[in-house]
């Protein structure tokens, strides 16, 4: 099982694909895929039966999932950059390989 370098939460902008240049925080990421959901990116359109939750049905948007290739996070400053891991004492954290701060 791979690290990744992006966590659920995250700001990260879209660097390849149909939406790229978009921006958005990361909702879910499949760690076993190398995917993950961002907010309000690639959004796909879902026929739904009619059910107890949605007794209408019909067609519903909703974010598909990406892979984590296409995505880079974004700094504090809101430049995208690369993401590294370094110790620090005892623990391991990630930082911006651009500004190098600590993520």
């Amino acid at each position: 099982m791979t690290k990744l370098k992006i966590k659920s939460g995250d700001t990260v902008k879209v660097i390849a694909g149909d939406h790229k240049g978009t921006e958005g925080k990361v909702l879910k990421v499949f760690v076993d895929k190398n995917k993950a959901i961002v907010e309000g990116v690639n959004m796909v359109k879902k026929h739904t039966k009619p059910s107890a939750q949605n007794p209408q049905g019909g067609i519903v948007e909703k974010e598909a999932p990406m892979h984590i290739s296409n995505l880079s996070l974004l700094t504090s400053k809101g430049d995208a950059t690369r993401v590294g891991f370094k110790m620090e004492g005892d623990k391991k954290v990630r930082f911006s390989k651009k500004s190098n701060e600590v993520i």
